[in-house]
């Protein structure tokens, strides 16, 4: 079951160009910075209450943050939604009919699971599924 908004996720060209406006003109604090080797991105993360802003930023022209941005410029890329179990949230939006781009969950920031539906299916918001690791 959803639970809340995980993050927002933000394209952008330079996180080191990006983060002083963050901090200077709206007085947030960058929580770390994380390279998502998987999807081709180096993030950083900003809380906002029990949420967070996610700065992505392309580690090479064929990562899909890249393409993104050459094709719409930088701004919101998608929205992130927490759930308690990922693989099922995949399975109620397929039987709904949406296109899946995961078909399962794959390792995500902050080793968390994560999966994303097809914009195309979900009237254009790239859809993120996050689930926090589970600790045995």
């Amino acid at each position: 079951m959803i639970q809340k908004i995980s993050h927002i996720g933000i394209a952008v060209k330079s996180l080191d160009e990006v983060i002083p406006f963050y901090e200077k003109a709206l007085g947030m604090k960058c929580e770390g910075r994380e390279e998502v080797a998987s999807q081709k991105v180096k993030v950083a993360f900003f809380p906002v209450g029990d949420t967070r802003i996610e700065l992505l930023e392309p580690t090479s022209p064929d990562s899909p943050i890249a393409k993104f941005i050459e094709q719409k410029g930088e701004g919101i890329h998608h929205v992130a939604f927490n759930t308690d179990d990922v693989a099922a949230q995949l399975e109620q939006a397929k039987s709904a009919g949406v296109r899946l781009i995961n078909e399962t969950p794959v390792p995500g920031a902050h080793g968390m699971q994560v999966a994303f539906l097809h914009p195309k299916s979900t009237f254009g918001v790239l859809t993120e599924f996050c689930a926090e690791p589970k600790h045995h």
